[in-house]
Order: structure tokens, then C-alpha cells, then sequence
């Protein structure tokens, strides 16, 4: 797939800086990795665009990383009108009353012992599926939380680029 025959690469390649940084702000909050992604324009392929996202995002420091969650909303909680994480948490959508209360509840429990929203990669995850990965998770050291975290977000992050590149949305 090269720039010219993907049209939402190519318009990505030839957007304003700050249109595309406005782009890439609502795949990832961090704007290191945002400027990371900037830096490499133009890209001749997705694959490469992706590369480029998996390395920014294997760069990012704690603090790059923290900012980058700060854009994700709790599970269950899509941000009000926002199409993408209602999208991404379609799962929660059908989930029983009980469930939710529950993963609002674990969300409250993962968030106090790790400061930040517990993070998945949750397209095509049921209601059940992020549940028990949370419950899972809440053991984990903050170094082992971390680590995970950032593959969650590497893939959401490929998701959403990807989304870009083919639909010219997010």
C-alpha cells in the first residue's frame, strides 16, 4: 500500500502541522508521540506509518505515558459523543446492569492502586473479557501495570492509525 493509493495517507502526508498534530492528538494524547509521528512525515506506506507508531510509542516516558492515558476514559464510560471511544467499548454497551456497576467499581479499585485508568485495547472485547482483565491486572506490580499498558495502548494506537489511513477518521 503505498501514500498515492491510499487516499487518507496521502492526506495525512499533506496535511497543515497542526491539522495533522490535531489528528494524531485524537489517536494518542501524548504529544511526544504525536511530534514523534510529525517528525517522520511523509510516510510511503501505512506499514511504515505504523512502525513509526510503534516506535513512538515504545519511547514514550512515564510521564509521556501518563498523558497519553489522561486521553482514555474509564471502562464503561465512553466519553459523552465521542464516536471513537464508544466504538472501542461497544463491549460495555450490552454489558448487564450488574457488570457495569461492577467494572465501575474496578476501575475505582485499579485506578487508586495505579493512579491512572486501567487501559485495554477494548475492541471486539466483551463486557466479561474487560472485566476479567481487570480483575487480573490489579495484582500486578506497578513495573509489570506499566509494561502492559503500553502494548494496550501500541494497540490501540495501531487501530486508530490504521482507521486514519483508511477512512481519513479516528
Amino acid at each position: 500500500m503505498t501514500s498515492s493509493s491510499t487516499p487518507g495517507l496521502a492526506r495525512f502526508n499533506t496535511l497543515a502541522d497542526d491539522e495533522a498534530a490535531a489528528a494524531l492528538h485524537e489517536v494518542c494524547a501524548s504529544a511526544a508521540w504525536g511530534r514523534a509521528i510529525l517528525s517522520r512525515r511523509p510516510y510511503t506506506t501505512a506499514k511504515a506509518l505504523l512502525l513509526a507508531g510503534d516506535a513512538a510509542t515504545a519511547a514514550l516516558t512515564p510521564v509521556d505515558l501518563a498523558d497519553a492515558m489522561a486521553g482514555h476514559p474509564p471502562i464503561g464510560r465512553p466519553k459523552p459523543g465521542d464516536p471513537t471511544s464508544s466504538r472501542e467499548q461497544r463491549g460495555m454497551a450490552d454489558a448487564t446492569e450488574e457488570l457495569k456497576a461492577e467494572m465501575l467499581e474496578l476501575n475505582l479499585v485499579y485506578q487508586e492502586r495505579f493512579g491512572h485508568v486501567f487501559l485495554i485495547c477494548a475492541t471486539g472485547a466483551t463486557g466479561e473479557q474487560m472485566r476479567d482483565a481487570v480483575k487480573s491486572r490489579i495484582g500486578n506490580s506497578p513495573e509489570q501495570e506499566r509494561d502492559i499498558v503500553r502494548t494496550e495502548l501500541g494497540k490501540i494506537n495501531r487501530i486508530r492509525l490504521t482507521r486514519l489511513v483508511e477512512e481519513g477518521k479516528y
